[in-house]
């Protein structure tokens, strides 16, 4: 699935080199018009070649620190990695070496072409009103110029605006997808008998046929085991949704059926109930939301530390923010004990080990040996019948034989007494642990439960908390993220640098970078969706994407620089030029990516993540960085040309 959406990524950067080659070589033949298409081709490679290979190397760039990155994560990041770079390593061959024989085979010179038909005519229109407004977006450039301040102050405003919708955006993992199942978990108090979690269990499937029959297909739960561990108080099911296209709407959702269920059945008779939607990448918890493990960090007595776990679950579950929170392992159960007076057992001539041995065996069973019954081999087990071991006082019906062969019952050297014991024991990092469980409330992300939870916890004298599963992969996101993102813009400008051999035209291109992060991050925020890896992913496109659209006014501002054009004429003619290309390949690009950002069914929620992204980029690093793409050219130039000019000159050679 990962592999497939760096594919969709990468068409439209294929076809973006395309669309170069074809538009520059179209744009020669109309600016020559005896020219033939070999000589337009061969001028036009002349013209767009390095920008091509700076386009790709960029691009490539971008992407290549996310292939060398571990763990989970970078499983994740890799498979975009190597998909986009390869995809733009072939591309950039197939621009510099089949795209322009193509062109120079295909296209064909204006005088050459058919008499105007109707589609030519609409056509030649299309180019008429284009070349009117590219004349007039020149003329705004042209005016914003020598509006220095303004344009920086409001390049400024940009900025700190990313910075704090960035801030602002709710963070996570990955989506929580709806993969047409759930999860039920169902808990009674310690000590409850099968029949009353059969009850219960009938109760729920009877809810879901009544209130969910027309988006739930199966519903099916077995008692005796739970998620925290096996016991008659415990059940657990399963539930089968109907197909994705019979529930539309996103009341029908996994998400939605789940949270209603769990509201609804908190009324069940001395029963906890929640409906579960399963983490979106098995093996990394059991349940989507957070898992923290609570630690006993203070060297706290069992009993205290049981009361800081009770402590800590009433005041997560009266939080706002937090939904659904649980331990993940069941209550402390009764427990009969059996006290043996070591000093009886020696004067009765018993030995301990038969003590041992006859208790084990009576009450829990012991394996004797296997019989061949009809051709296969079967085991044979012996144990006390149900009748004689229910009952604390049926102890006192069993012997245990001696070595003189004289029996002496338990109730000579035992007595018996009630008490509590925990179920399972579990230890996290060589410390005792609870494991608790639960979900963002609606309206928040997994990011601000963990938040919630974490502060709640360090109210809690004693303990300190880890995080475990998906919450510890979302940790680790997010402290790889900054470092991410720093090692590709280094990569990308020490190439553009090595590309032009120069510091100054790299900055220009750098500079529009946060003009397209602040539309991903727009666009994200306003769709209600979460800072998460797919997010990233679509960051770090729409930082190539954005880089891409400098370096074409970049490249031919830097050529008409060269041939004698000042840095503001050559901006403004390298701006009023590559109008065309720059359109056609943002527009190109966001249709291409269009259909990530409104999916629906299995799988969705991760495309939208990455459509979103990309589109919102693609928008605002098109349309503001038209406008100021040429003015941080021309700064930039001045800026290097003044440094130049400042620089001590060498002292003249003696007898020069």
């Amino acid at each position: 699935t990962l592999t497939l959406f760096g594919m969709v990524l990468s068409i439209g950067l294929l076809v973006d080199d395309a669309i170069v080659v074809v538009e520059n070589v179209e744009r020669v033949l109309h600016e020559n018009p005896g020219m033939s298409a070999r000589e337009a081709t061969i001028r036009s490679m002349g013209e767009i070649q390095t920008a091509l290979i700076a386009i790709a190397l960029v691009l490539s760039a971008v992407f290549l620190p996310m292939a060398f990155f571990g763990g989970s994560v970078g499983g994740i990041y890799r498979q975009f990695s190597i998909t986009v770079v390869s995809s733009m390593v072939l591309s950039v061959v197939v621009a510099i070496v089949l795209s322009p024989a193509l062109a120079a085979t295909l296209l064909e010179p204006r005088a050459d072409r058919e008499p105007r038909t109707r589609a030519r005519r609409l056509g030649e229109k299309f180019d008429a009103g284009f070349d009117r407004m590219a004349n007039r977006y020149r003329d705004i450039v042209a005016a914003l110029m020598p509006r220095t301040g303004p344009m920086a102050a409001a390049y400024a405003l940009i900025v700190v605006a990313l910075v704090a919708v960035f801030v602002k955006l709710p963070t996570g993992f990955v989506p929580a997808e709806d993969q047409g199942i759930a999860q039920l978990s169902l808990r009674l108090p310690a000590g409850a008998t099968q029949e009353r979690t059969l009850a219960a269990a009938r109760q729920v499937e009877a809810w879901f046929a009544k209130h969910e029959a027309r988006n739930v297909g199966v519903v099916y739960v077995v008692a005796g085991a739970g998620q925290g561990g096996a016991a008659q108080s415990a059940g657990r099911g399963f539930l089968a949704f109907s197909p994705w296209d019979e529930r539309k709407g996103s009341e029908n959702s996994v998400a939605s059926v789940t949270r209603r269920a769990t509201q609804e059945l908190k009324s069940l008779r001395d029963a906890e109930f929640f409906a579960l939607n399963p983490p979106p990448i098995r093996g990394l918890g059991q349940s989507s939301g957070f898992t923290m493990e609570l630690l006993n960090s203070g060297g706290l007595p069992r009993d205290q530390f049981a009361a800081r776990l009770d402590s800590l679950l009433e005041a997560a579950r009266r939080d706002p923010a937090l939904a659904n929170v649980r331990e993940n392992s069941l209550a402390d159960g009764a427990t009969l004990n059996v006290d043996i007076d070591e000093g009886k057992v020696g004067a009765l001539g018993l030995a301990q080990r038969d003590v041992d041995a006859t208790l084990s065996a009576a009450w829990g069973g012991t394996y004797v040996n296997d019989f061949v019954d009809r051709g296969r081999v079967k085991r044979v087990y012996v144990q006390g019948d149900a009748p004689f071991r229910s009952r604390p006082e049926d102890l006192a019906a069993w012997y245990v034989r001696g070595a003189n062969g004289d029996m002496a019952p338990f109730a000579s050297f035992a007595r018996t007494s009630w008490g509590r014991a925990p179920t399972t024991l579990s230890r996290f990092n060589g410390l005792s642990a609870y494991e608790i469980q639960g979900d963002p409330a609606p309206g928040y992300s997994s990011g601000d439960a963990m938040e919630r939870i974490e502060a709640l916890a360090r109210a809690q004298p004693g303990v300190s908390v880890a995080w475990s599963g998906l919450s510890y992969q979302e940790r680790v996101s997010s402290g790889q993220a900054p470092l991410l993102y720093a090692l590709s813009l280094l990569v990308v400008f020490l190439c553009l640098a090595a590309l032009y051999e120069s510091w100054s035209l790299p900055a220009a291109v750098m500079l529009v970078i946060p003009l397209g992060l602040i539309g991903a991050t727009l666009a994200v925020l306003l769709r209600g969706l979460e800072n998460d890896v797919y997010f990233q992913v679509g960051l770090l496109t729409t930082m190539g994407l954005a880089a891409k659209n400098a370096i074409l006014i970049v490249e031919f501002a830097e050529r008409a620089e060269r041939q004698g054009a000042s840095a503001l004429d050559a901006a403004l003619h390298a701006a009023r030029q590559r109008l065309r290309p720059i359109l056609m390949t943002s527009l190109a690009f966001v249709f291409g990516v269009l259909p990530l950002a409104i999916s629906t069914g299995a799988g969705a929620q991760s495309r939208i993540a990455i459509g979103t992204a990309v589109i919102g980029g693609m928008t605002t690093g098109t349309v503001l960085a038209i406008f100021f793409v040429p003015l941080s050219y021309v700064l930039v130039r001045r800026l290097a040309t003044w440094r130049f000019e400042r620089a001590p000159q060498s002292a003249p050679e003696a007898g020069a």
